[in-house]
């Protein structure tokens, strides 16, 4: 591999000279620097990033870490966080998996994004301590290495509950997702609040994985279960596609015998037939925002916690329930 000592002795200069020079310093001139980047060309030089954040305390890369790549989720997320570190010069990369935790201890990148059951808590709070610059997504946490990003899951959950209820509804099934997620605990918490302020109301609970399979699954038991027009919340839009799915080869139909919110208005929800009622917020602006705040927290500047806003998309041709 090419070095700057290689570049050093075909340009005739010291290693101090061609490393001022590849950094744009002022120290070298004009002729000189443009010799050196013409040689370093010639070379195929390629810079030692270790060595350059080394030297610097800094690698310009954020790390978002997921828990998973699956779903139509984390599109316009990760865009939103690309379009926002761009305009500051970092590069993004997304992580996944135990193995991945070591590129914050080892530094490799500069602060993380953290959307990642597999990270606990605890040792989120420890690689803080260390002082390393995070954003969590998905859970609750004081320490001041570290902001909040997080959604309105309780509102957005009791807009779908009292949507349901106003129409009518009085058998309401929620499919939750995955028992360790901070977001569907939020939304099904709220869920159970809300049913608390209508004694009339028979309430069960499905469990779901936060995917199309176990929504597939859900429409199967509540089919099985059928007596008459039920109303059902999914946690996710993922699990609702999956009902829809697998009502849809069935002689029951979508916002006639069984009325469906989802949560979280994924592309895919615009195509459903009906239109899939959902809540809304802003994926790419989610991402944005906590890119925005990250890049504050490196530059040592104040941040507070920041919560983002959801609204009820409400689906079309659904029969109300009197």
């Amino acid at each position: 591999m090419v070095s700057i000592k290689d570049i050093a002795k075909k340009a005739g200069v010291s290693i101090s000279t061609v490393s001022y020079a590849l950094n744009g310093s002022p120290k070298v001139t004009a002729e000189t620097s443009a010799k050196i980047h013409a040689i370093a060309k010639e070379l195929n030089y390629i810079p030692n990033a270790a060595a350059r954040s080394l030297k610097k305390q800094e690698t310009k890369i954020i790390g978002a870490f997921l828990t998973n790549y699956s779903g139509a989720f984390y599109g316009q997320l990760l865009q939103g966080m690309q379009d926002s570190l761009s305009k500051d010069g970092y590069e993004l990369i997304v992580c996944s998996g135990k193995q991945s935790h070591r590129f914050l201890p080892e530094r490799m990148i500069d602060g993380a994004i953290i959307l990642d059951v597999t990270f606990s808590s605890e040792e989120l709070v420890k690689y803080a301590e260390l002082g390393h610059k995070l954003v969590v997504l998905d859970r609750e946490l004081d320490h001041p290495n570290i902001n909040q990003v997080l959604l309105h899951n309780r509102s957005g959950a009791t807009l779908a509950m009292d949507s349901l209820i106003e129409k009518g509804h009085n058998k309401i099934y929620v499919v939750t997702g995955p028992k360790f997620s901070y977001d569907s605990n939020q939304r099904l918490q709220a869920a159970r609040q809300a049913v608390e302020r209508y004694r009339h109301i028979e309430y069960v609970e499905i469990e779901g994985d936060f995917n199309k399979p176990s929504g597939e699954s859900a429409a199967e038991q509540i089919i099985k279960e059928y007596t008459k027009p039920v109303a059902v919340f999914c946690l996710n839009d993922e699990m609702a596609i999956g009902m829809y799915n697998y009502i849809s080869k069935t002689e029951f139909k979508v916002g006639e015998h069984i009325h469906i919110i989802g949560f979280d208005n994924i592309e895919l929800t615009q195509y459903t037939q009906p239109r899939l009622a959902t809540i809304d917020y802003s994926e790419r602006k989610w991402g944005a925002l906590a890119a925005e705040q990250l890049i504050k927290l490196i530059a040592n500047k104040p941040v507070v916690h920041e919560r983002i806003y959801v609204t009820l998309i409400e689906g079309k041709s659904v029969q109300e329930i009197r």
